[in-house]
């Protein structure tokens, strides 16, 4: 993008589109200037809080002005393909909420779409931005851990959800799969694309369980190998306490961080490396991850990386569905480039 100001239309009104909403705000050469709803008045009650000038009724609306260049889709996942393909079609370059889509299929549409009208897209999971995880990846590129054993990552919260909540309805792909997975099944492939040199990172299989509510995933638990050296488990939820941990063991030493996903309020953004002989050298840093990622989004950086990540991880996902269908069954998760 060469233009000075890269104007954002946001479509969905959702919980989580008020925080990405302020990062937006406060992004340097980013304006938002429209919000759509499936309604009028659910549209103008949010650009009256979030302080947007235009609310119109219809995300096709939205898309066919003029003064857009971008859309922000904080919509449920079962709407995430088509709004993403639409938003390409339309020429606007595409922020969208995550899971990316429903499935690998649904994934692989959004970005053929996107290359095919010429416009960018991340899926908006802010933490592969942030100035720590550029130090994850050196770490894993560089081997200070050392010959990556095993990958551990847990991912949860618990809260009592209201009457209507996506996350509940398996029409709108609710559950804790598409939603949480995304961040433990992420952090997976993640170390595995910076650590492949080292492994036969195109093989992972997966046995995953989990325990149903509502007929959605609440709970799951996945065990992953990786190649024929790489050993992971993942677990993710809606009624466990907040976690956002990782591990990556190796045989030197291993990274720990206790909130990849999003830093701890008021306290500093760290990790820790711990050495076989049990010493310690914290890490602190200094980023916020969501306007890094916006920022990525709308210069001129090659994003293909993060497009091989996210469908890496739809993939990975895609897997332990067919998995928990089968009762636990090993499942390959396709390869993607």
């Amino acid at each position: 993008m060469n233009q000075s100001v890269t104007r954002f239309g946001i479509l969905g009104t959702g919980r989580i589109t008020r925080r990405l909403v302020a990062d937006l705000q406060s992004t340097d050469g980013v304006s938002v200037g429209v919000i759509a709803s499936r309604t009028k008045d659910r549209a103008k009650s949010h650009a009256q809080a979030y302080v947007i000038e235009h609310a119109i009724e219809g995300y096709e609306a939205l898309l066919q002005r003029s003064d857009i260049d971008a859309v922000y889709i904080s919509l449920p996942p079962s709407m995430h393909a088509e709004w993403s393909i639409a938003a390409a079609e339309h020429g606007k370059h595409v922020l969208c909420e995550k899971p990316l889509a429903m499935n690998l299929d649904e994934s692989r549409s959004i970005d053929s779409a996107c290359r095919e009208h010429g416009v960018r897209w991340l899926d908006a999971t802010g933490w592969l931005h942030h100035q720590r995880t550029d130090c994850f990846r050196k770490w894993l590129n560089e081997k200070k851990l050392g010959d990556i054993g095993h990958i551990s990552a847990s991912v949860s919260f618990y809260a009592p959800f209201q009457p209507g909540e996506h996350r509940l309805n398996a029409s709108l792909g609710g559950g804790c799969l598409l939603d949480l997975g995304w961040y433990v099944g992420g952090l997976l492939t993640f170390a595995v694309n910076e650590s492949e040199s080292a492994v036969e990172a195109d093989k992972i299989t997966v046995r995953a369980s989990a325990m149903m509510k509502g007929g959605v995933p609440y709970r799951l638990t996945a065990m992953a190998t990786i190649g024929d050296g790489i050993t992971a488990t993942l677990s993710c939820g809606y009624d466990t306490a907040t976690r956002k941990w990782f591990e990556i063991a190796g045989s030197e030493s291993s990274l720990i961080c206790d909130d990849f996903t999003r830093p701890w309020a008021e306290r500093p953004t760290r990790c820790w490396i711990h050495d076989a002989s049990g010493s310690v050298n914290p890490k602190t840093f200094e980023d916020a991850q969501e306007r890094s990622m916006i920022k990525r989004l709308i210069g001129d950086e090659n994003l293909v990386p993060y497009h091989r990540q996210a469908l890496r991880t739809q993939a990975l996902l895609d897997a332990m569905t067919v998995s928990i269908s089968q009762n636990g069954e090993a499942v390959e998760a396709e390869h993607t480039k």
